[in-house]
């Protein structure tokens, strides 16, 4: 399902912000920022987390209102009294932060609150049909009448792109879309933005993926705290000025921490299989895997390739169909998720929203949730044991926030992957998993959470991370294992290169 061609100039200016200030509080959010969209480019927009960029975007999208500055559309003031009619001006917007519902399908979620109607009411015939060639324009064999709680975030990822496109939106809204996607879905993701581009389709894309941005880009803007630092065309920029502006540096992951030893075999997987479900099949294949007290192992692949599941099972989310899982010695195969996390093994999953937090609590009761029976005796809790111990967390973790009590859904993304990291630290773990650490947070924010990892591995913390980012196994891992169907693929020392992991992983190598 295309886009229809839209009318007027290509590069044409057709949707602005004006001096455009948000305030919550005390607390500004923007501070008087210009920013111009254009008719067929793709204008990105790079910022750490709590730089602006959501909720500049929410301001344009309708969800919220400026406290000053306007925004001009196709050369007139315009006041969105909400999403829907910034929707039906042709505004469509792809959130970071997944909003489907789980229960419902693929296509009623794509058509919630804009069902297609015939004479006898609803025409699910017809809304089925534009799903499946919403699906297939975006080369993804998912079935419009699977309930999406069955899908993969990937998967529930690309539901939501198909549920913007649906709008035939003139411009459209891209707010970390390819956090949760494979590199083919990426690929898939950018020949369907060239073919908008063609249309005439206005274009804002942010991402955290800073070269995978460069690939689709026209022109950039950068925000910091709030205020517009720096904007220029595509043939001006680099990596490094996006880095520089950004974070008023230039900035690396850090590497392995050195200058200790490992101790004891703290994790051992031996002869692990997990199974799908609902095909039979075999997604991790028998693996084995030792990792030490200190040791960071950083475990890659790409989509598909093993390595949630593997994580999941290890932390008892999902069962074994084979093999054992051993905790500094002890066969912790049968336990519970909470007996793990008892004996020191937790896991930091993949998708926050859902997984770590819980969004109608305060930060500080999301940080001392898994660790209640420490401040707990009989039905009575100690608030002062609590409150000293999310105290310690916030300060540890160094979560920026207005206090305990600011709700969660008040942090940027990347304070809130702190805040699991550190709800989960509070444990007291010997091991600890995290699969896709960075998902969805910025540069500087990543570079905060690896270094956290590493000063705790150098306390003696077994640390296993998952990533689909190459640069990220090139950072603070020791060991770099690369996942393939299930198995191990290969397995490197620090001093790998780039091109050898992906090609281990069966990934193309691009010269």
């Amino acid at each position: 399902m295309s886009a229809p061609r839209q009318a007027g100039g290509i590069g044409e200016t057709v949707l602005s912000a004006r001096n455009v200030a948000k305030s919550y509080g005390n607390i500004h959010a923007l501070k008087g920022v210009n920013f111009d969209v254009r008719r067929g480019e793709v204008t990105t927009l790079f910022g750490e987390n709590g730089a602006g960029k959501s909720t500049l975007m929410r301001i344009l999208s309708g969800v919220t209102p400026p406290t000053s500055g306007e925004v001009i559309l196709d050369g007139q003031s315009v006041t969105f009294s909400s999403s829907v009619d910034a929707r039906d001006r042709g505004i469509s917007i792809i959130h970071q932060e997944l909003s489907l519902a789980p229960n419902l399908s693929v296509r009623d979620n794509i058509f919630m609150g804009r069902e297609i109607r015939g004479p006898m009411g609803v025409d699910f015939a017809e809304e089925e049909r534009q799903a499946r060639a919403l699906m297939e324009e975006l080369e993804e064999d998912i079935d419009p009448l699977t309930p999406v709680e069955e899908l993969r975030l990937g998967q529930q990822q690309i539901v939501e792109i198909a549920r913007a496109l649906s709008i035939n939106a003139r411009i459209l809204i891209m707010d970390e879309p390819t956090s949760a996607l494979s590199a083919s879905e990426v690929e898939v993701l950018f020949k369907v933005i060239r073919d908008l581009k063609a249309r005439g389709v206005a274009i804002v894309y942010i991402s955290h993926h800073l070269e995978e941005a460069l690939q689709i880009t026209d022109h950039a803007v950068v925000l910091r705290d709030g205020s517009m630092t720096a904007k220029a065309e595509r043939r001006d920029i680099d990596l490094e000025w996006i880095v520089r502006n950004m974070v008023g540096e230039n900035f690396d992951l850090g590497s392995p921490p050195a200058g200790y030893d490992f101790g004891p075999v703290a994790l051992s997987v031996r002869n692990v299989s997990v199974t799908e479900s609902s095909s039979g099949v075999d997604v991790v294949d028998r693996l084995s895997l030792d990792v030490r007290a200190g040791e960071i192992v950083c475990i890659y692949g790409l989509m598909g390739a093993g390595r949630t599941e593997l994580l999941e099972a290890v932390a008892g989310r999902v069962p074994l169909a084979g093999g054992q899982v051993v905790l500094e010695g002890q066969d912790v195969s049968r336990l519970s998720i909470a007996e793990r996390i008892q004996r020191g093994l937790v896991l930091i999953p993949e998708d926050r929203q859902r997984d770590g937090l819980v969004q109608t609590m305060s930060v500080g009761e999301n940080l001392s949730l898994a660790s209640i029976k420490a401040f707990t005796r009989g039905l009575f809790t100690s608030g002062r044991k609590e409150r000293d111990l999310v105290k310690e967390s916030i300060g540890r973790v160094h979560i920026k926030t207005g206090g305990p009590e600011a709700p969660i859904g008040s942090l940027s993304g990347g304070n809130q992957q702190k805040v699991v990291i550190g709800k989960m630290l509070a444990t007291g773990p010997r091991v600890v998993l995290l699969d896709e650490p960075s998902r969805g947070i910025d540069i500087g924010a990543k570079a905060e959470v690896f270094k956290l990892l590493a000063g705790r591995a150098m306390e003696g913390l077994a640390v296993v991370y998952s990533t689909s980012e190459v640069g990220e196994c090139l950072s603070i891992a020791h060991r770099i294992i690369v996942m393939s169907r299930g198995r191990i693929a290969a397995e490197f020392g620090s001093d790998v290169s780039k091109e050898q992991i992906m090609a281990a992983s069966g990934e193309a190598v691009v010269a």
